[in-house]
């Protein structure tokens, strides 16, 4: 059984969301969720935050400053 949940995001995050829907990756924000909380549960995220620091000591990652360097 789902239950709803409802979230409040800023409006920068909110565009983000949209825009990854938009774009076909993901065909509902509710599934993006959905991925990003399993993602989080196996532990992957940690994983490439870590990889994206060592790029980033190494010289060959980006730092972004905002959501705005994404694009």
């Amino acid at each position: 059984m789902r239950e709803v949940v409802n979230i409040s995001l800023p409006k920068e995050l909110k565009r983000t969301v949209e825009d990854l829907v938009r774009s076909g990756k993901y065909s509902t924000k509710s599934e993006f969720f959905r991925d990003l909380l399993r993602m989080w549960m196996e532990g992957k995220i940690i994983r490439e935050l870590a990889e994206s620091r060592k790029e980033l000591v190494s010289g060959k990652g980006k730092l972004l400053r905002s959501l705005k360097d994404l694009r």
